[in-house]
């Protein structure tokens, strides 16, 4: 029988992600101020400063709050600081922004895209994406990141950057070069559920514990090794799910947005056409009515 013990949940104020958090929020806050002063509240709502607040909160909470400590003694904890990481903070961040806040970075943000070529292509990603999980989750790789400190920041930077690569792909406002469809997206998504989700399964499904860090120590909340690593199985398949679901959502309300305002914009374009035409084909005012008054009249 496994004996519950109480579990540390000190928070860890490390400089560099208090540092991280401080510099996005000030590249993010007066660029939010001057463009609502400058071009009004449908340019920079409150909606989007919401979502990016929460995206930083969201990074302290996985790298700073118990959740971090956390990790070190539950898989499930551990999942769910990846999680966190790899979706939630940049699908939080990225939706906080709007074409107008990026415009200062926008020319830098294509040239950069044009520098690395096809390694920018949404496959790419999804492949990035799908490869850190599986490779991250390789029990040496898991055990080293869990006992070493370097190794875990080293995992974090991983998670944070391709989490964000990933969802800049699919979220950006900014439209790529390899810009698809509707339907690519949702594909890329599927790819993406169906290679994570496979490793979530097998994580659930295992009928012994992968990852000795966690049998060589004394378990929290009275979960066994086995127990607490089908619960973090079962939490990545579920947030799968759940994210991709409201992502997908997101996209398909974002397209049709886009789809009306396209509408919108042939309509006047036509509008102005036609009014162009209509004043070129006009008759001409006649002017030789006065010529022939003075004419009689002389």
């Amino acid at each position: 029988m496994t004996l519950a013990v109480a579990a540390d949940v000190s928070w860890t104020f490390d400089p560099g992600p208090l540092l991280l958090t401080a510099i996005l929020a000030w590249l993010y806050l007066p660029r939010w101020v001057r463009v609502r002063r400058e071009h009004g509240a449908t340019a920079a709502p409150v909606w989007r400063l919401c979502s990016y607040v929460l995206g930083l909160l969201t990074l302290l909470a996985a790298l700073i709050s118990p959740i971090d400590v956390l990790g070190e003694q539950s898989f499930t904890f551990h999942m769910a600081q990846h999680l966190l990481l790899l979706d939630v903070a940049p699908i939080l961040l990225i939706v906080g922004l709007t074409k107008i806040i990026l415009r200062p970075a926008t020319r830098r943000l294509m040239n950069l895209e044009r520098a690395l070529g096809p390694l920018m292509h949404p496959a790419v990603a999804v492949a990035l994406y799908i490869v850190a999980m599986w490779v991250w989750h390789i029990p040496v790789l898991y055990d080293a990141a869990v006992e070493h400190s370097l190794v875990h920041v080293l995992e974090h930077i991983c998670f944070l950057s391709l989490g964000f690569l990933y969802w800049w792909q699919l979220l950006s406002p900014i439209r790529s070069r390899f810009h698809t469809s509707a339907m690519g997206p949702i594909s890329y998504m599927l790819a993406t559920k169906f290679g994570v989700g496979i490793l979530g399964l097998g994580l659930t499904f295992a009928t012994e514990a992968l990852y000795p860090v966690y049998e060589q120590r004394e378990q929290i909340f009275g979960f066994t090794a086995d127990s607490d690593q089908q619960l973090g199985g079962e939490l990545m398949v579920l947030e799968q799910m759940l994210i991709m679901g409201i992502a997908l959502a997101f996209l398909l309300f974002r397209a049709l947005d886009e789809s009306e305002r396209e509408q919108q914009r042939r309509e006047r374009l036509e509008d102005r056409a036609e009014a162009l035409a209509g004043a070129e084909g006009a008759p001409a005012p006649d002017t030789s009515a006065p010529e022939r008054v003075r004419r009689r009249t002389g």
